[in-house]
């Protein structure tokens, strides 16, 4: 998994000028190095529609084929908010028979967006970001842990992200860093720097993903069980929409 807008970048006054054939010879080298390589890779975009920006997240297989899309549903910076809209479908796709889901950066604080596919069994939560602010806003989310707030304390599932480094070309803003994988207790089981980039691996131990609290949300309180179930049906009949 990359960042998000990882190919096309997510500063605004370069990519609302760029062209989309670009975007388009990227995804195909992007789709010919999974091919190539035999791996599930996971990128994201910010592309134009009939009405105004999507910022997207694409899950690409080992053959090279684009088998799941999301759209970011929560905006986040001015120049996100004034280009974008937000998508209007959850995620939730298999990675080697592996129920999964993702969402992009500021949508991992809205719960509901990721534990409703928990509900409907996924165990990995997949996050590109980029997760950029003014530096001083940076420093103190460095020092509270506020970029991305684990969800295994609140799910029981495994929780990948990718963010950003670095800064943006005019200065003015710095990224986060600090990507990780975390298992479903919400502890590390590894993590990158501040400041350059880096590759991060980890083996789950799938079996650790159990959902419980996620399960116990499906009962409890009881009066909101039917609303739950509810909720993962309707989520299930737009999952394989496209986002436009």
């Amino acid at each position: 998994m990359f960042p998000e807008a990882n190919l096309t970048s997510y500063y605004f006054p370069f990519v609302v000028e760029l062209d989309q054939g670009e975007i388009t010879d990227a995804f195909k080298n992007t789709c010919d190095a999974a091919a190539d390589n035999n791996i599930w890779i996971i990128v994201g975009t910010i592309q134009k529609t009939s009405d105004r920006f999507l910022n997207l997240a694409h899950v690409i297989n080992p053959k090279g084929e684009i088998i799941h899309e999301y759209a970011k549903i929560n905006m986040a910076g001015r120049d996100e908010k004034k280009y974008c809209r937000g998508g209007d479908k959850l995620s939730l796709f298999e990675i080697d028979g592996i129920l999964c889901t993702l969402v992009i950066c500021r949508d991992g604080r809205h719960p509901e967006l990721y534990r409703i596919p928990a509900m409907a069994g996924a165990q990995i939560l997949f996050q590109p970001s980029c997760s950029s602010d003014e530096i001083e806003a940076v420093t103190w989310k460095r020092t509270s842990g506020r970029a991305q707030q684990p969800v295994g304390p609140n799910t029981k599932i495994f929780h990948c992200v990718a963010n950003t480094i670095g800064q943006s070309p005019n200065g003015k803003q710095t990224s986060s860093g600090q990507s990780f994988i975390r298992e479903p207790s919400g502890i590390p089981l590894t993590e990158a720097g501040f400041y350059q980039e880096e590759m991060i691996t980890a083996v789950l131990d799938i079996s650790r993903a159990d959902r419980s609290y996620i399960l116990d949300s499906m009962i409890n309180p009881p009066f909101l069980s039917k609303y739950w179930h509810k909720m993962i049906e309707e989520m299930k009949e737009k999952v394989d929409t496209k986002p436009i």
